[in-house]
This record gives C-alpha cells, sequence and structure tokens, in this order.
C-alpha cells in the first residue's frame, strides 16, 4: 500500500496490491507499476519499517529516494529486548531522540542513551545504533512534515481494519474478489485520513530546495544574517 498527495493537501491511496512476505519482488512490482502509470517524479523520502524487501525494492527502483525508518517500529524493536521493568525508562530515552529540535541534538541523545544501557542489553542497542542515519533522514525536510515522516503508522492503522476483515473472510474468496474488498476497505477509511501538514512546501521539496532541521535553508541564512 502506498500514499500520495494531492495538491491540494488530501491524502490519496494510489498503489494496493497483494504481494508475498513483503519480497523484493513483490515491492518491485508495485514501485514499477506507478512509474508505468504515470509516475515522472521519484519520491524523495519513503517511511517504513524494517521489511528488508522493500528496501531493497526501493534502491533499485527508486534510486534517489532517501529512507526514513519508521520510529514506531524501531521502538518496539528495541523495547522488546528489554525487561517490562526497564521499557518505561528506555521508551523515555528514545522518545527524546525524535523529539529533539536540531539532528545534532538528536545524536547527541541516541549516543548517551547507547552508552547508557549497552552495557547490560548490547543486542538492543545494536538494533538501535545500526539505523542511526536511518532514523534521522526527516531533519532534513521541513518541519511541518515531520510527523508525517517519523512513522508509517497512517499505513499501519488502516491495515488493522483490513487485517481483522480478512481474516475473518479467509478462504471466502479468490484473490480478486479479496483484493476488492481489501481497495473498498481502505477508500473508506481514506475519508478519515487527516490532511497533510504544509503541502504549500511539497513543491520546495520536489525541487530539491534544502532543509537543515526543518528550515529552509535560505530563511535560516537570512536569519543568521
Amino acid at each position: 500500500m502506498i500514499i500520495g498527495s494531492d495538491e491540494l493537501e488530501n491524502k490519496e491511496l494510489i498503489a494496493v496490491s497483494d504481494g508475498y512476505r513483503e519480497s523484493e519482488a513483490s515491492w518491485s512490482e508495485v514501485l514499477l507499476s506507478l512509474k508505468q502509470r504515470g509516475l515522472s517524479i521519484e519520491s524523495k523520502v519513503a517511511v517504513g519499517g524494517g521489511a528488508l524487501g522493500f528496501w531493497k525494492a526501493l534502491s533499485k527502483c527508486w534510486p534517489t529516494t532517501r529512507g526514513q525508518r519508521c520510529w514506531f517500529h524501531k521502538t518496539a524493536n528495541v523495547l522488546a529486548k528489554f525487561p517490562k521493568a526497564m521499557q518505561p525508562k528506555v521508551k523515555s530515552a528514545l522518545h527524546e531522540i525524535w523529539q529533539s529540535e536540531t539532528k545534532e541534538e538528536a545524536n547527541k541523545s541516541m549516543t548517551n542513551c547507547v552508552k547508557l544501557f549497552e552495557a547490560k542489553y548490547p543486542k538492543a542497542m545494536r538494533c538501535l545504533e545500526k539505523d542511526r542515519e536511518a532514523l534521522l533522514v526527516f531533519y532534513d525536510f521541513s518541519a511541518e512534515h515531520w510527523g508525517h515522516l517519523r512513522t508509517s503508522n497512517p499505513i499501519e492503522s488502516v491495515f488493522a481494519t483490513v487485517r481483522l476483515r480478512t481474516t475473518k473472510s479467509k478462504n471466502c474468496g479468490s484473490r480478486v474478489t479479496t483484493l476488492a474488498m481489501v481497495l473498498k476497505l481502505m477508500e473508506t477509511a481514506q475519508k478519515r485520513w487527516h490532511r497533510l501538514r504544509g503541502y504549500n512546501l511539497l513543491a520546495d521539496v520536489i525541487t530539491g530546495v534544502k532543509f537543515r532541521d526543518g528550515i529552509k535553508q535560505e530563511q535560516q541564512d537570512q536569519d543568521a544574517a
């Protein structure tokens, strides 16, 4: 499932397809189909969890697209490696990272988090550290878009309803009828999606205007002057 936006800040479903265990081949088919349907500009940034098939397909089909790892998924993966009693403290430390005002501050917070927990929980901190760069990509885009870029939850929340319905109707229809049902469920959910914040900045993103810590570089330079 892939979500896009129109010029009036409305989010729209632009692709939905079945696939085999989120494989590279399945994701490549979806991404290439968008090009075949007329998508001429590659996405500037893609947000996703740890599905290796998606990232492999993305690097081949949309080689210029940057990857932002989902903080919701990463937080869940890291916390799963801690005892329950420790999880609230660790969660607070993780929140401090992505809530930082600048990428430099976020890097410092992540370094502090790793130093604090790596002695007793090395696997958890390796899980965090290995995606350091991909977790902080959002700082290179408009601050108005950060809430949309830090997590893939909009897609996950839609799929929660879809999974519930498809699980109940398992083996009750063909592949085509199941896909049609999924499409209708998503089109219904689409009506309740929040609008994209900062849609007026999309043109800047598409044309390659640089952002530093969420602010246009030219604006930042003017403020400094």
